[in-house]
Formats: structure tokens, sequence, C-alpha cells
């Protein structure tokens, strides 16, 4: 079984999105609730880098929780990008950034706001490195934020 994970993620697959994705055919509920668990998991992992002080690992966390909130309102609120990742088989960068400008002329900016700031990071802290701890804490409260009020949305 490891050896197959191993080789799908080379091929660019994410193994946990497709079990997601499959899960969710039967019920839907249970895939977005085990998408917030993700994202939950996520954000302690990414603030337990942050006070170990490694900031290009909190970073990662913290876009890999914007992440999977976008996909979680995604399918809640059935938007077009969802259809369209579901067609093609995975989420591309692309579908998360249009779903995110639906889904927040239909919830408000926190959404946007918590992608963008979740962008930022996994681009500049994350790939580029270029960004200290001292310089991510108000990215990353934007992602908690965008959590708590997705969680409210999705869990009700």
């Amino acid at each position: 079984m490891e050896e197959l994970i191993k080789r799908a993620k080379e091929k660019g697959i994410d193994v946990e999105d497709v079990l997601i994705r499959e899960i969710s055919k039967e019920d839907p509920q249970e895939g977005i609730k085990l998408r917030l668990e993700i994202a939950e998991k996520y954000m302690n992992e990414a603030y337990e880098y942050l006070n170990k002080g490694d900031s290009i690992q909190a970073s990662e966390k913290a876009y890999k929780v914007a992440e999977e909130v976008v996909k979680a309102l995604a399918e809640k609120f059935n938007t077009e990008e969802y259809k369209q990742a579901i067609t093609e088989g995975r989420w591309y960068t692309y579908l998360l950034v249009s779903t995110t400008n639906d889904l927040s002329k239909r919830l408000g900016d926190w959404v946007s706001d918590g992608w963008n700031a979740g962008y930022v990071l996994h681009v500049w802290g994350f790939h580029e490195g270029k960004l200290s701890v001292n310089k991510i804490t108000v990215n990353m409260e934007k992602v908690k934020k965008m959590l708590e009020n997705a969680k409210s949305i999705l869990m009700s």
C-alpha cells in the first residue's frame, strides 16, 4: 500500500483528495466533515511549527487549511469549479482561485481573504522561504478566521 501511495504522489495524484471524493459520492456531508477535520489538523500543525520557529512548514500547513476549506465550501455550494474538479479528477489551483471568487460573493470577503493569505504563505513562505515567523502571523490568523467561519456554515 505504501508503494502504491508513493507512486500515486509521484504522478501528482492527491490520494487523500481522491478518497474524500469517493466518500462524498455516497455521503457529501461526510466528505465535507472530513475536509474540515483535515483542515483543523493542519491548522494545529501550522501553529506547532510556528511555535518551533519553522516558518516554512507553518506556511505550508496553513495553505493546506485554506485549500481544504475552499474545497469543502465548493462542495457544499456545488460550484461550477467543484463540478469541473470532479470531471477532471483533481483540483487545479486555477479552479481553487476561481471558486474562491464565487464563494466570496456568496459568503463574504473572509473567503477570499483567507484564500489569498494562504496562497501568499504557500508561495512566499513555503516555496520561496522568504517569510520569517514574525512575518507570517497575520496571514495565519486570516486562514484561521476562514476556517472558523467555514465551520459555522458547514456544520450547521
